[in-house]
């Protein structure tokens, strides 16, 4: 759900009431919004998105590493900085006026599905004005259902969506989030001889250093067992990434074991 102070606040309040679980409270902050020409109040630059989950231990997506890698490799915040719809991405009606007084700009809309559907999904807008959502929805590979109740909105809304150019296969991919990526032991390298029983394993700075054995635990004096449980050890910390943790060295480089296990998956799905 999306609106301003006029009505989000009522919204949410009514989204609790039914048992909705709300995720975020995103702030949309408008770069050029439209001026306050009275001076009576504060200009209204923002618009507040409730993002819900049908309850608390529904599921539901979200592609954090694409949100990252969206955001020049930077955690997405919930504040996001962008235009108002203007210029030629503004639909005009046959008279060459607005053809919807409230048209939300398609960066939004992007932005909005690319963090919470996959490719395929369908994307419900019960109130569809002019199509940004169908639009943006064919664009990113996404099906939509869109309602709306004012016909010149139709019009205007299937023209949009039927001149808009789907993205090719290749670019609809994403950075691929970690926890959906197949589950890899690492004995599955050791027995592949990616990383070899008797390889000497050390964490990035050289301070220690384990042995492979066959069964692909490892041993570090006086520890051994997972890449994880020495890894902690070593440290004295709860738990270690034994996958971050260690490296081999190659070429007179350290390599960390997980770039040796995308290696793995690239090679399993060839």
């Amino acid at each position: 759900m999306i609106g301003s102070y006029h009505n989000i606040y009522r919204v949410g309040s009514l989204l609790q009431d039914a048992e909705f679980w709300i995720l975020n409270d995103i702030v949309w902050r408008k770069s050029n919004p439209m001026p306050n020409f009275r001076g009576t109040r504060f200009t209204n630059a923002h618009e507040t998105l409730l993002w819900c989950a049908k309850d608390e231990k529904a599921r539901y997506t979200f592609n954090y590493r694409a949100m990252k890698a969206l955001n020049d490799d930077l955690q997405m915040r919930s504040d996001w900085l962008l235009p108002i719809c203007s210029g030629g991405e503004r639909v005009k009606g046959a008279d060459g006026a607005k053809a919807h007084p409230t048209q939300k700009p398609e960066a939004l809309l992007y932005r909005i599905l690319l963090a919470c559907t996959k490719p395929g999904d369908v994307v419900l807008d019960p109130f569809f004005g002019t199509g940004t959502t169908g639009a943006v929805a064919r664009r990113l590979g996404r099906r939509w259902i869109g309602i709306e109740r004012e016909q010149s909105y139709v019009k205007v809304a299937l023209e949009r969506i039927a001149s808009t150019l789907p993205l090719d296969e290749s670019a609809m991919q994403t950075v691929p989030d970690k926890r959906e990526q197949p589950r890899v032991a690492f004995g599955v390298l050791v027995e592949s001889g990616l990383v070899p029983a008797g390889t000497r394993l050390v964490d990035a700075k050289c301070r220690w250093a384990a042995d492979v054995r066959a069964d692909g635990s490892i041993v570090s004096a006086p520890h051994a067992g997972s890449i994880h449980k020495v890894g902690a050890a070593l440290q004295g910390a709860p738990s270690c990434n034994g996958w971050t943790f260690w490296h081999v060295e190659e070429s007179g480089a350290l390599k960390p074991l997980d770039a040796l296990r995308q290696q793995h998956l690239l090679s399993s799905r060839a």
